[in-house]
């Protein structure tokens, strides 16, 4: 949060007159508000840490859980690709996949396409998983994107 003020206050600096200032606040205002007052479907406990998974994936005495991409790419070792979930198609793919799936199955779910605040994806995803009734689903919590929070640590990825 510390950044987005930073990057706020530049940008109402570089208004050039007083009413630029008045809409340049206002315009922060109002989505700092939303972004509070915005439930996000999962809860902190739904979070899953990549290390976490990583170690899952690589440990042949754990239990492997089915590992969904939601987004662009489907990187992780073992997980299943649909295409991104905001459009309806794939959205309708992964529904039709995890359909049949105990509603206590482990699931992991990922993007990385983003920061979550802006993925577009994870959200309609993981509202779809509570809708149906799921109990042990996780997101990822790839909080920068797939690159950073997974690749780059050198976790498992499908070759």
């Amino acid at each position: 949060m510390p950044l987005m003020m930073l990057i706020s206050g530049l940008m109402i600096m570089s208004c050039n007159t007083e009413s630029e200032y008045s809409a340049k606040v206002q315009e922060i205002a109002d989505k700092q508000l939303a972004q509070s007052t915005q439930a996000e479907p999962w809860t902190d406990a739904q979070l899953m840490q990549p290390a976490t998974l990583a170690k899952m994936l690589t440990d042949s005495s754990k239990h492997l859980p089915h590992v969904y991409s939601i987004g662009r790419v489907g990187a992780i070792k073992n997980s299943i690709a649909f295409g991104p979930a905001q459009e309806p198609k794939n959205l309708n793919k992964f529904k039709s996949e995890i359909q049949s799936l105990p509603r206590d199955a482990d699931i992991v779910i990922y993007c990385g396409c983003c920061p979550f605040e802006d993925c577009p994806n994870i959200r309609p995803a993981f509202s779809l998983l509570n809708e149906m009734g799921f109990t042990k689903h996780k997101l990822l919590n790839l909080t920068h994107n797939l690159n950073v929070d997974w690749i780059d640590k050198g976790y498992p990825v499908n070759k």
